[in-house]
């Protein structure tokens, strides 16, 4: 049953020597996969991380269905609805509860450097649990007091002085709006490529620092269903029940809404997959050139194997074995320098780029296709080596 495992094991590892035979030449054809790898490691992980980024507060929403303006873009450009929906929502026996949320951006100074900076600003209702973020609610008490809010920790910039302060519960005042606001407590967020970091307040101080915004204007509807009930079903009766200036999504909805934006009205995600693109074929390449070459030096071998009896299957399994150990040896190292590569941006950039496994298992797989093309095209020389010519 293991007899073709056994004579796997048992054959001379022609592929190893040959690739061990000329040390530089194996070394070139690690390094090159080496770089086309990282460089697809490094397009896809910054893709990811402008996903991430954008989507962060999306995914802490606590709610089953979000309501948006129906002339809503992106959480960048949100628009307003009016409050009033929030209650013709609260009419439907399935919503448990329904809460406001009040969205927008605005320069804020450092108070570490006095520079200015973007910063999104949430207003919540202190008294509702609007965010899955347990240190925002944890702390809502805070924001209830005037002009306080809660300081993002992952905000881009130097805030170390900022937030060793107010960790140690010593109160940060700093300016927006031209108006004079307090750090009262810290939470984790992060920085996105659409701003710096955030801060969190009650509804009440949002309106106070931004006068020309109404109570009745609203970014986000979170709406809470009971126990037993579909929120898809619900968002579809929700569109048909409410006026055409609004929207629901379900909360996977509501970040795929993000998402979508950025796909269809950015170039993003077309840069990076071109990158993404460029070092696969940069790795087909640089991997030919080492095979065509090898395949070149050693055709009198391979005409002499034929001549004895070798079919070309034979031959090609040296081939085979050859980018097996090529896509192996040369993919390992990568996977270090792109982790390296991605803690810099964590720590410069303040991007939350991490290495989760699908995507291992999706550049070790163009590792393993981008080799196998090239041993295809390096096998044809292969095919028409004539023992008879050589000899």
């Amino acid at each position: 049953m293991f007899d073709w495992l056994i004579r796997l094991l048992s054959r001379t590892p022609l592929g190893w020597l040959q690739l061990k035979h000329d040390r530089a030449r194996l070394l070139v054809s690690i390094g090159g996969i080496l770089f086309a790898d990282s460089l697809m490691f490094m397009q896809l992980g910054i893709m990811a991380g402008l996903y991430d980024t954008n989507t962060m507060l999306h995914r802490n929403v606590n709610a089953d269905i979000v309501l948006l303006s129906s002339q809503a873009q992106t959480l960048i450009n949100l628009s307003t609805f009016p409050r009033r929906r929030i209650f013709q929502a609260r009419d439907c026996e399935e919503v448990k509860s329904a809460e406001s949320c009040y969205l927008t951006f605005s320069v804020w100074r450092n108070p570490d450097t006095n520079e200015k900076t973007n910063m999104l600003i949430v207003g919540v209702d202190p008294d509702a649990r609007s965010f899955d973020m347990p240190e925002v609610n944890a702390q809502l008490n805070k924001i209830k007091l005037p002009e306080h809010f809660l300081f993002d920790r992952g905000t881009r910039g130097n805030y170390k002085r900022t937030i060793d302060l107010v960790g140690r519960n010593q109160q940060v005042c700093s300016e927006i709006e031209g108006r004079r606001v307090r750090l009262a407590g810290l939470f984790d967020l992060g920085a996105s490529f659409a701003t710096d970091g955030a801060l969190f307040t009650s509804d009440q101080n949002f309106l106070r620092l931004f006068p020309k915004r109404t109570a009745g204007q609203l970014s986000l509807g979170l709406i809470r269903l009971k126990p037993g009930y579909d929120a898809a079903e619900v968002v579809a009766r929700l569109n048909k029940q409410l006026p055409h200036d609004v929207r629901a999504y379900t909360k996977k909805g509501f970040t795929d809404f993000e998402i979508n934006y950025l796909d269809s009205s950015s170039p993003i995600s077309v840069v990076f997959g071109m990158g993404t693109i460029i070092g696969f074929i940069i790795g087909i390449v640089m991997v030919y050139q080492v095979l065509s070459t090898d395949v070149n030096d050693h055709m009198a071998e391979y005409a002499t194997f034929k001549a004895i009896g070798y079919s070309n299957w034979y031959l090609y399994g040296i081939l085979i074995e050859e980018i097996a150990i090529l896509s192996t040896v040369g993919f390992l190292p990568s996977v270090v320098v792109a982790m390296c590569l991605y803690r810099v941006l964590q720590v410069v950039g303040s991007l939350p780029i991490y290495m989760p496994m699908d995507r291992l298992i999706f550049v070790y797989s163009l590792t393993l296709i981008m080799c196998g093309l090239s041993a295809f095209i390096a096998s044809r020389k292969l095919r028409t080596a004539d023992p008879a010519e050589i000899f």
